[in-house]
């Protein structure tokens, strides 16, 4: 691994904290965990936030965050992690957006910063003190980061799309619903 360096130390840190936060919000949604609702409880969320269906859609929220976040963490595969938390973090933006950025209203301020934390990473490389450093670099090839972002990208276009029509189909039904 050679000599250890402020940067590596750093990017170490950085990982550990944007994944570490990434795994629990994952686990909660898997496992109910640390609160969470489990998978039963997060897709019930998800239908209600227009992702349907919301068992897929809790499943594919759980495993982006807790996979991408433990992907981070150990430094493994860093250039597919960063672009499978974005397209996760994307979906969870589109839920925020309408509320503007600051999470102190409601915002997508924190996971548009998680989402970019993980692509800075993805980019950056994990450092010396990563499982990619301790294999060879075998999954840290530029060729993986963007097949990964262009994969992410079309995955997170479709949710959110799908669930964007979904919000505007319910919001039509309730007008044409209400007595005048």
């Amino acid at each position: 691994m050679g000599c250890v360096n402020r940067k590596d130390l750093g990017l170490l840190l950085l990982r550990s904290a944007v994944g570490g936060v990434l795994f629990s919000h994952g686990t909660q949604k898997l496992f109910g965990w640390f609160g969470g609702g489990g998978l039963e409880g997060t897709a019930q969320a998800m239908e209600a936030m227009g992702f349907k269906p919301g068992g897929q859609s809790a499943l594919a929220a759980g495993l982006g965050e807790a996979g991408g976040g433990a992907l981070l963490i150990s430094g493994l595969a860093t250039p597919i992690a960063g672009p499978i938390v974005a397209g996760t973090m994307a979906g969870a933006i589109s839920v925020h957006v309408p509320k503007g950025f600051f999470v102190s209203k409601g915002g997508f301020e924190y996971p548009a910063l998680l989402g970019a934390c993980a692509l800075a990473i993805s980019v950056a490389g994990p450092g010396s003190l990563s499982l990619d450093a301790l294999t060879g670099n075998l999954l840290n090839k530029p060729a993986l980061g963007v097949l990964g972002f262009v994969a992410a990208a079309a995955g997170a276009y479709g949710v959110v799309s799908k669930r964007e029509r979904g919000v505007r189909e319910a919001a039509a039904a309730a007008m044409e619903a209400e007595p005048e």
